[in-house]
């Protein structure tokens, strides 16, 4: 029989519970659960885990947090272990069901700390959510990380709004770049890994 690999696991950190354990279950402010999605997102990539991103989900009407997520592509040796997949499967996980967006089910937001990559663009839109909240969506992200976020659209958000998923923009939008600003001098400093498939590690 052939020997293949049958499973695979992801998990968030251990350091998340620190994180985490201040936070009130309940965040009715956008902006407020954002300065969390870029508390966590400086967190990973500082611990090593991943890249400087982060993402949570959320209840629209609420604020109440279901899940979050962190980049951990390097903790985990998995390329598609980005923030955006994790809280999306945490929260699947904790509705029991892939659709974010089912009858009965609480209207849920994606918030996370830039415009998702291709791979999460698919992913938010096939999730369910009814909404996504990013910090920013320009240039910067790619300019000051180094990271290759693929071909996307330029009616990526265009494309949500079709699917009935409300598009924010701008949400601290300032904060999230210096984010990126603090992991680029890590860059330059050659104390952080970018995991650019392409080209292997730079």
């Amino acid at each position: 029989m052939i020997d293949i690999a049958r499973e695979y696991r992801l998990s968030l950190p251990a350091w998340i519970d620190d994180e985490l354990a201040e936070v009130p279950a309940v965040i009715p402010d956008r902006a407020d659960r954002m300065r969390l999605v870029h508390r966590l997102a400086d967190r990973t990539w500082r611990s090593g885990d991943g890249g400087p991103f982060a993402a949570l989900v959320a209840e629209q009407d609420t604020g109440r947090i279901v899940s979050v997520g962190v980049n951990v592509v390097l903790a985990s040796g998995l390329s598609g272990a980005h923030a955006e997949v994790l809280a999306l499967a945490l929260a699947q996980t904790a509705i029991g069901g892939w659709d974010l967006g089912a009858e009965g089910v609480p209207g849920h937001e994606l918030v996370v700390n830039w415009r998702p990559c291709v791979q999460c663009y698919g992913a938010a839109l096939w999730s369910g959510v009814r909404g996504l909240v990013v910090a920013g969506a320009g240039p910067e992200l790619a300019e000051l990380t180094a990271f290759d976020e693929g071909p996307l659209r330029d009616d990526w958000a265009e494309q949500f709004e079709d699917r009935g998923i409300e598009v924010t923009r701008d949400v601290l939008r300032e904060e999230a770049v210096a984010v990126f600003r603090a992991y680029r001098a890590a860059l330059d400093a050659g104390e952080v890994t970018v995991y650019n498939a392409r080209g292997g590690s730079t």
